[in-house]
């Protein structure tokens, strides 16, 4: 566990890194329009520079979360920072010098999605590791506080650069990946294991073993959170364009605008981690209220078409995710034990990367089929999760304050171990 002495930089490393990979897709969001027409691409292939960097993260998540569980999370992450600084890299001197930009820039994206696999949800296992009972659940609170500030940060930072050249964005993800490799090597400390790893074989059974026992409300907990981030991208999407094409606002400015929701996700995240501890019942009841509240959002802004009442409704659905995703953190760090920690948040991450990459595309097409079609259809959705949460995910009774988690006896009875 980590010491006082390094308690404070050690959070504050490993909470640079899920602001780093949420700078991967929102930092591009206000550059979209621009880069169409400077690489002569349409709509739906800007989005893919979207969705290819979120496909090859959702693939690479699972295979890094094992490695992460078999040897350290440090070995896994900072490898995995420096490929995401360097595929930005590639992506920023192919939209300078390369005639065929748009290839390069795919492959620099996916390149940049192979690295974010490495990090925020490994961040998720390393918090479990390090810290415990309801200091675990105020630092994922503040993880995904930072995965918030980063969504908040980054359409204006991502304005800011391309002010310099439309392309700047991409030449700023080396820099900041810099920055959270350096935090990193100096102030987190992991303990060395002392067991043996286990044989893949034996890791794999051990894996069935929970989700056999626990996959009814995980699988019910990932769709939650896909859901959340499939909303919030598609959404954020839907208003860029809105406020370029309806009312000609670009830049920075658009960039504050797109952030607004954002600040409110990030606030409500922060609050919600902090004040939850290991109270079971009340991330339930969170979770269920969230996506209630982001259902009537929804539903709500079929009658709104006017900006400033628009963004005012929205900021609710963002108040109602803040909600959600701090307790699906807590209850999916918390369900397993530290030998497949990394697996299960690294699949959880999985899902929520899947959702980002879906957001534009399928926003895309539903805005052209129908507007307050859209606005239904995402309400249905959330309402249907809803439900789900409430009927499948259960609340274990705590049997002492001195659980690491609440499914920890159940699991060191069921884990293998190695010959």
């Amino acid at each position: 566990m980590a010491t006082k002495l390094h308690k404070g930089p050690a959070i504050l490393a490993i909470s640079s890194i899920p602001l780093i990979m949420t700078l991967g897709n929102s930092m591009l969001i206000p550059i979209l329009p621009k880069m169409q027409s400077e690489l002569n691409i349409n709509g739906f292939q800007a989005s893919l520079t979207i969705t290819i960097f979120s496909i090859a993260a959702a693939v690479s998540i699972p295979i890094l979360g094992y490695l992460s569980d078999r040897f350290n999370r440090k070995s896994i992450i900072l490898p995995a920072l420096t490929l995401y600084g360097l595929g930005g890299l590639l992506a920023g001197m192919a939209s300078a010098w390369f005639d065929n930009a748009y290839m390069w820039v795919l492959i620099g994206r996916a390149l940049q999605g192979i690295g974010a696999a490495g990090t925020a949800p490994i961040a998720m296992a390393l918090t479990g590791d390090l810290f415990k009972g309801g200091e675990q659940s105020k630092v994922l609170g503040l993880v995904e506080a930072s995965n918030g500030f980063g969504k908040v940060l980054s359409p204006i930072v991502g304005s800011l650069l391309a002010l310099l050249v439309w392309y700047g964005p991409f030449f700023g993800f080396p820099v900041f990946c810099l920055i959270s490799i350096l935090l990193m090597l100096f102030f987190v400390r992991e303990k060395k294991k002392k067991q043996k790893p286990p044989t893949l074989g034996n890791y794999l059974k051990g894996l069935f073993t929970v989700f056999k026992h626990e996959g009814r409300w995980l699988f019910t907990a990932y769709l939650a959170g896909a859901t959340g981030l499939f909303t919030l991208f598609g959404l954020l999407f839907y208003l860029s364009d809105v406020l370029e094409t309806d009312y000609n606002i670009d830049g920075v400015l658009k960039g504050c605008i797109l952030a607004i929701p954002l600040l409110f996700l990030m606030i409500t995240s922060f609050t919600t981690g902090s004040k939850i501890g290991k109270n079971h019942r009340v991330m339930k009841s969170l979770i269920v209220l969230g996506l209630l509240l982001m259902t009537a959002s929804f539903a709500s802004l079929v009658f709104f078409t006017k900006l400033v009442p628009f963004i005012a409704v929205l900021v609710v659905s963002s108040i109602g995710t803040g909600l959600v995703l701090p307790c699906l953190n807590s209850f999916i760090t918390g369900s397993v034990g530290k030998a497949r920690r990394g697996f299960v948040t690294s699949l959880y991450g999985s899902v929520r990367f899947l959702g980002v990459a879906a957001g534009p595309p399928v926003y895309g097409w539903l805005m052209n089929w129908s507007r307050n079609g859209m606005f239904l259809t995402t309400a249905g959705l959330t309402l249907f999760v809803a439900l789900l949460c409430l009927l499948l995910i259960h609340v274990k009774k705590k049997k002492s304050e001195d659980d690491d988690d609440s499914a920890h006896s159940l699991f060191k009875k069921l884990q293998l171990t190695t010959e």
